[in-house]
């Protein structure tokens, strides 16, 4: 399965989600809105800690998500590998088998742009 079809899956599957619990998905997005404006960070610098966060955690939806969120920020795909590389470091072996498939997701999502 592609990262292209994961995302949209993972699309599909939060819709439900809303149907079946508005008012706690309507929470979260109000948290979101909140942590992604602007403050002492700038919100590409909030995707790459988020996306550090996907690898360590081994969230693959998430990774697909804040990947997707970073290219639209106009991140290089050196400052993707740079932050996997951090991540790696504080997930070790596993983080380092799904930081792959963020930088093979970053390619895939790349070529659309």
């Amino acid at each position: 399965m592609s990262f292209t079809d994961k995302i949209e899956d993972t699309r599909d599957q939060l819709r439900a989600l809303n149907k079946a619990i508005p008012e706690v998905t309507r929470g979260f997005g109000g948290l979101s809105k909140a942590v992604k404006a602007d403050g002492a960070l700038e919100f590409k610098t909030k995707e790459f800690v988020a996306l550090g966060i996907a690898v360590a955690t081994k969230c693959e939806a998430c990774i697909t998500l804040h990947v997707e969120a970073l290219i639209k920020c106009g991140a290089t795909r050196e400052e993707v590998a740079d932050c996997l590389g951090m991540s790696i470091q504080m997930g070790g072996g596993p983080s380092m088998m799904y930081a792959a498939k963020a930088l093979a997701c970053y390619d895939e999502f790349s070529e659309k742009v």
